[in-house]
């Protein structure tokens, strides 16, 4: 069972969905109770960083995901919710993050299009299990920030006004900035593999 966290922010219908395609059961998760007989948990989420965060901390799923990173259990954050995972934001003003990855997000600039809302393509930088059988591809995004952070943690980038890391990782925690549900076949393999790495 897979835990998809609701922090009021998340594109959920079309990640229930994938997940659905996948034949993998799934639920929402609003509090601490719901996760202790999950295998796994997604932290999606499109919108403002500060309302979202704010929002965890509200019903204290911020405690609840730290506490599930030391357990070392697998969590995979998208789109904003893998911006989530990181020490702060620049948006609109800062705010802090989780703080389980090092970096900042920043917002994008440069002579492109704000949000950066299409398809690019895929670089990858480290070799990772997340990466079995699988050919480099173009995935969706639609985002306006991204992750300022460190080599270690950066398993590949896309092209867009400059490289930018668009899938992270450290130990049982990965993200990506993109939209893996709605990035067609590349997007599903992606969202296989990281599910085959909770099945152990």
């Amino acid at each position: 069972m897979i835990g998809i966290i609701d922090c009021g922010a998340g594109n959920i219908f079309s990640l229930q969905a994938a997940f659905e395609r996948l034949g993998t059961s799934h639920r929402l998760i609003t509090k601490r109770a719901d996760v202790l007989d999950l295998r796994a948990l997604v932290l999606p989420g499109v919108g403002a960083f500060g309302d979202a965060i704010h929002s965890l901390k509200a019903n204290g799923m911020d405690e609840v995901i730290l506490e599930w990173i030391g357990w070392g259990k697998p969590l995979l954050g998208i789109c904003l919710g893998m911006q989530l995972l990181f020490e702060k934001s620049e948006e609109h003003g800062v705010h802090e993050g989780l703080k389980i990855l090092p970096g900042t997000i920043r917002k994008i600039t440069g002579p492109v299009k704000v949000p950066h809302m299409g398809w690019n393509r895929l670089n990858i930088r480290q070799s990772h299990t997340l990466f079995q059988d699988f050919t480099e591809g173009y995935v969706y995004f639609v985002h306006s920030y991204y992750a300022a952070t460190i080599p270690e943690v950066i398993l590949a980038t896309t092209k867009y006004s400059e490289e930018m890391p668009v899938i992270v990782g450290k130990d049982n925690v990965l993200g990506m900035q993109f939209h893996p549900e709605k990035s067609g076949p590349v997007g599903m393999r992606l969202l296989s593999n990281w599910l085959k790495l909770v099945e152990g």
